[in-house]
């Protein structure tokens, strides 16, 4: 397998084809990008990630950056501090759901936010034309700040809807970070919110217990947990803490879709309490239900293509209030244009809080549809033939979009394919009104593509 560059960063499997060398290649090229400026690091806890945090912090250094390494941090973490210390970039060591093997690095501009399509171009077309240069190992401009776990947690609770918080019941919460970097902030975070906290993978040594995609079938632990403790809530995250996934009281996956969903429903919610319509941004792949959240406060709904930069570039357009995207990632624009765990945990405790019923009979609130996830491996195909093939098949049944792989709207339901960003796959998306149709869908998309 090659490795994986994309408008996701860059990531490989360490030793075979993220080797110190390329690691070395693409911290020069990024020191060049940043016009050798101050470059903010951290990494997502894999044992991995601290040789190369250190390589890439000590060549860029060497270049002539100036390096504050924040440690073992989620993604966001890292985001909120190219902000706070205003650096001209930031580097993620992190590989994000894939497995303990990968390793890899995202790559923030000086808002902290994703390089953009247009940003990504320029910083590969230096990577492509930097071979021949001689690298400089030195730490003599590295610094180190332990602090920003905490200056993270402070930003959350600062934000307008919490400040009535009234958490009179202590919420029982079983957390799963995978025991990576929502380890240590994640469980402050829910102390701050009068939680206990009962922790299953939170060492903090970044040594998967399960895989670390946080899917239901990756989880069986975790909802066990919340049956066994009779917790009142369920929380897992993926290595870098920018995907929040829930269970309810009961053990029962509150769907990755729904995070956003239940988010954006209490944001508008606010909102149009006090007059506000605002607008909403998520993406080709996200549950219909953000529609009708949208209609449901009179706030306008846009869709993008899939990437958290996509949604946020988007977002910064349109003066988005809330976003996100049906992988469990939630973005509010009162604390940053990125994905965000830690703010998802604090807007579905103040929902909870406010509501004063189970997250059962939370979900139950919302717009019910049946969405299904798959995906077929096309290592050994074209994938532009495939979804050409597909497209000319179902061109007559629906609506199309091809903004990103290709989308077909239905009257009750939808399906959407798209090659990934970080595997050699297509994935596959289908939703309706009821599981039936929306599996018969999935089936025959499958059946059609092999």
């Amino acid at each position: 397998m090659s490795l994986m560059v994309s408008i996701s960063g860059v990531r490989g499997i360490v030793g075979e084809n993220l080797t110190p060398e390329i690691v070395k290649r693409f911290a020069l090229s990024f020191a060049e990008y940043c016009n050798y400026g101050l470059i903010i690091i951290g990494r997502d806890g894999r044992p991995s990630g601290n040789e190369i945090t250190k390589l890439a912090s000590e060549i860029l250094s060497g270049a002539g950056c100036k390096i504050i390494d924040i440690g073992i941090a989620p993604t966001p973490t890292i985001q909120l501090a190219v902000e706070k210390f205003h650096a001209t970039g930031g580097i993620a060591i992190t590989a994000s759901h894939n497995p303990a093997e990968w390793n890899g690095l995202k790559f923030l501009n000086s808002e902290g936010m994703f390089l953009n399509n247009f940003e990504q171009k320029q910083f590969l077309n230096i990577y492509q034309n930097i071979s021949g240069r001689s690298f400089i190992s030195s730490s003599k401009n590295i610094s180190f700040d332990k602090s920003l776990i905490d200056y993270h947690i402070q930003k959350v609770i600062s934000i307008p809807y919490f400040k009535n918080a009234n958490f009179t019941k202590k919420i029982k919460v079983v957390v799963d970070t995978v025991n990576a970097s929502g380890s240590f902030i994640i469980p402050k975070l829910l102390k701050h919110f009068n939680c206990e906290v009962i922790p299953i993978a939170c060492d903090g040594t970044g040594i998967f217990p399960h895989m670390p995609e946080p899917i239901p079938k990756n989880l069986t632990q975790l909802s066990e947990a919340v049956i066994l403790n009779q917790a009142d809530l369920g929380i897992a995250t993926d290595p870098d803490a920018d995907r929040l996934i829930l269970f309810t009281e009961d053990g029962i996956p509150f769907s990755e879709e729904y995070t956003v969903v239940a988010v954006s429903d209490f944001v508008l919610k606010k909102e149009f309490e006090i007059g506000n319509k605002h607008r909403v941004v998520t993406n080709l792949s996200t549950t219909r239900a953000m529609d009708d959240i949208s209609r449901k406060y009179g706030a306008t709904l846009y869709r993008t293509p899939v990437g958290e930069i996509n949604v946020a570039t988007k977002m910064k357009e349109v003066n988005a209030i809330i976003g996100g995207e049906g992988s469990g990632g939630v973005i509010l624009k009162q604390l940053h244009l990125g994905r965000d765990a830690m703010v998802g945990v604090g807007l579905i405790l103040q929902s909870l809080a406010e509501f004063g019923g189970k997250v059962s009979e939370l979900k139950k609130l919302l717009p019910n549809y049946f969405i299904l996830k798959d995906s077929v491996d096309v290592s050994n195909y074209s994938t532009e033939q495939l979804l050409d093939n597909f497209k000319k098949n179902f061109n007559s049944r629906g609506k199309i979009n091809t903004d990103d792989g290709i989308k077909f709207d239905f009257e009750n339901s939808w399906c959407h394919l798209r090659k990934s960003n970080t595997e050699p796959i297509i994935r596959i998306i289908t939703e309706a009104q009821t599981f039936n149709d929306s599996k018969t869908l999935l089936d025959e998309i499958k059946q059609f593509l092999q």
